[in-house]
């Protein structure tokens, strides 16, 4: 039977984690997850997030979330959300319907700390709602999939004059690649782990999180961007490839069943509103 944990060998590289053990491990005391408020996406029509034509013409709201998991050896922020210079604009509303009211870098400070404090940055992916503030943490230690760096850098991405400026800066950050179709071991002790699930993007990972309390965690990025999506598996029509994206929705859904983690569809606004609401933490 697959363990609580993916058992998968581990990319030694950079930081030098330790494989996760093959039984449960919580998280230690003291460690806890913060759920940040990112922005928002306001869809007119939503039909781009299922090729098969369910969500034609219809209206939906996406929040943005970003996540902060605070560990006795570092603290990693998980996705960086939509670019904070968004709130600066009149009524913190941009073009295409994104918008953003509380900036990252203020939610940062209520907690005591600046992004050059933040040890390690990782993202799910490379779209502009997941790496919108990544070049405020160039200073942090870049956790990222080989493929999904290759793609962040493509011609195609460096030739968008508005969102690479974003997080350009990443590509001199110190940064850990995961190489293989291993999952990374971010703390070495198994208590947060950063799992490929690729298909959205080619390199697009979820993150396993054990809380010393709460048990395990999943954030999954964009496997799901709606709430029914994730029932009727649902594939957006800009995924890089659609196999891929199926076989890593069964993936996540067996490391789901085996760890019996809550599973958090990122974009959803119930799974948002269900956490607890900032600066309170999971523990």
């Amino acid at each position: 039977m697959i363990a609580r944990f993916l058992i998968c060998a581990l990319v030694a590289v950079a930081l030098g984690a330790a494989a996760p053990s093959p039984t449960p491990h919580r998280g230690p005391p003291g460690m806890k997850l913060y759920v940040l408020d990112c922005g928002r996406i306001d869809e007119t029509d939503a039909d781009g997030y299922a090729d098969d034509g369910a969500y034609k013409g219809v209206a939906r709201s996406l929040i943005v979330p970003c996540y902060l998991i605070r560990h006795p050896k570092g603290d990693l922020l998980w996705e960086t959300g939509l670019p904070q210079t968004l709130a600066d604009l009149s009524g913190g509303k941009g073009s295409d319907g994104m918008s953003v009211s509380h900036r990252l870098t203020e939610q940062l400070k209520i907690l005591g700390l600046t992004p050059a404090d933040v040890e390690f940055m990782s993202v799910s992916h490379s779209h502009f709602d997941h790496i919108g503030n990544g070049g405020l943490f160039a200073g942090s230690t870049w956790i990222v999939d080989a493929d999904e760096r290759a793609y962040a850098f493509r011609p195609q991405a460096r030739a968008d004059k508005d969102q690479f400026p974003r997080y350009f800066a990443l590509e001199t950050a110190k940064t850990v690649l995961i190489e293989s179709d291993a999952s990374y071991d971010v703390f070495g002790d198994g208590s947060v782990l950063v799992i490929q699930a690729p298909g959205h993007t080619p390199g697009h990972t979820v993150l396993l999180v054990d809380l010393p309390k709460a048990g395990p965690v999943l954030l999954t990025g964009d496997m799901w961007h709606l709430a029914e999506s994730r029932a009727a598996r649902r594939v957006p029509r800009f995924n890089t490839d659609r196999a891929q994206t199926l076989k890593s929705m069964d993936k996540v859904e067996a490391v789901a069943r085996e760890t019996g983690a809550r599973v958090v569809r990122e974009h959803v606004q119930e799974d948002f509103n269900a956490l607890p609401k900032f600066p309170t933490p999971l523990e």
